[in-house]
C-alpha cells in the first residue's frame, strides 16, 4: 500500500491539478519515515513536471494525527546526537513541500495535530473541517515544538498568535481557526477536498510564471532550515529527559503525564 497516493485532475490539455493523499488510515495518517520518503518522492516528481496547483489531503476523512507514537517512543532509546540528526532529516522529508514553485492548498479534512498541523502551515492556503481538531500539542508531550512549527507560526501569524498556539497548545475547531485567520476557509468535513479543488482551479486561471515567481519570493527557506536545526537540537535534549520518558509511560497507561522539569 502506498503511504502517499496521487491523483491528477485534468483541467485542459495544458493544465492540471495534482492531489496528494496521506494514506495510512490505520494510524490516523501519523507521520513516519517511510511516509516522509514517499512524500518527498512525490514532491520531486511534481518539481520535474509542475502542475498548475497541488492539493494535499488525507484518505478516509483523516488528515494527520502528527508524529507516529512508535517513532516518538524510539527516540527515548537513542543518543542526543543521533536524535538531532534524524529529526532534522525527518522534518525535511515533509517540508520539501515548501520547495514546490506552484501554489499548494491543504485540505485538512479531519484532525491535524502537532506535526500534522505544521504541514498545513507549510502550504500556501488551508481549508479546514468545521468540526476538526487542530492543535500544536508538543509541549503537552514534553517536547519542543517541531516540524517547523516554531518558525511557521511566527512567519504566518506573528509572535502573539504563535505564542498562543504553541505555549497554550489549545485544541481549536476549524471554525475557530477561521476566525483567527489560521485557515482560508472552514467547511463541513465532506466538503473540504472539493472546496480546496475549487480554490486550486481558481488559482490555475492565473499566469503560471507569475505564480511561480510569487511562490519563490513569498517564503524564506534558509531561515526555515535554521529553525529546523534549532528545533531538532531542542527536541533531542527533550528526548533524553525523564519528562519525555514520563510522556511515553503516561500514553501507554492512558493517563495525564506528571512532569518534574528534568
Amino acid at each position: 500500500m502506498a503511504l502517499v497516493e496521487s491523483e491528477t485532475v485534468e483541467l485542459s490539455s495544458e493544465s492540471r491539478i495534482e492531489i496528494l493523499y496521506l494514506n495510512n488510515p490505520e494510524t490516523k495518517n501519523s507521520m513516519t519515515v517511510p511516509m516522509g520518503l514517499e512524500f518527498k518522492a512525490q514532491i520531486e516528481r511534481l518539481k520535474k513536471n509542475p502542475p498548475r496547483a497541488v492539493v494535499i489531503t488525507g484518505k478516509s476523512n483523516i488528515f494527520s494525527a502528527g508524529g507516529n507514537f512508535e517513532l516518538l517512543k524510539s527516540f527515548a532509546e537513542k543518543s542526543f546526537e543521533t536524535n538531532k540528526k534524524e529529526m532534522f532529516e525527518f522534518y525535511n522529508l515533509f517540508l520539501t513541500v515548501r520547495d514546490l514553485n506552484v501554489p499548494v492548498i491543504c485540505a485538512a479534512n479531519g484532525h491535524a495535530i502537532g506535526a500534522g498541523l505544521s504541514i498545513t502551515l507549510a502550504c500556501d492556503l488551508r481549508v479546514f473541517a468545521n468540526d476538526g481538531k487542530y492543535q500544536f500539542n508538543f509541549v503537552k508531550l514534553g517536547i519542543h515544538p517541531g516540524m517547523g512549527s516554531s518558525f511557521l507560526t511566527k512567519e504566518l501569524f506573528g509572535q502573539s498568535l504563535a505564542n498562543r498556539l504553541l505555549f497554550l497548545a489549545e485544541s481549536l475547531s476549524g471554525q475557530e481557526c477561521l476566525s483567527l485567520g489560521i485557515c482560508y476557509d472552514s467547511v463541513p468535513k465532506d466538503e473540504v477536498l472539493q472546496r480546496a479543488i475549487e480554490i486550486a482551479i481558481s488559482i490555475s486561471e492565473s499566469a503560471p510564471m507569475a505564480l511561480s515567481e510569487l511562490k519563490k519570493n513569498s517564503y524564506d527557506r534558509e531561515s526555515l532550515n535554521a529553525a529546523l536545526r534549532k528545533e531538532a537540537e531542542s527536541q533531542a535534549l527533550n528526548f533524553i529527559s525523564q519528562d519525555f520518558k514520563e510522556t511515553i509511560k503516561s500514553i501507554e497507561e492512558k493517563r495525564k503525564p506528571v512532569f518534574k522539569g528534568f
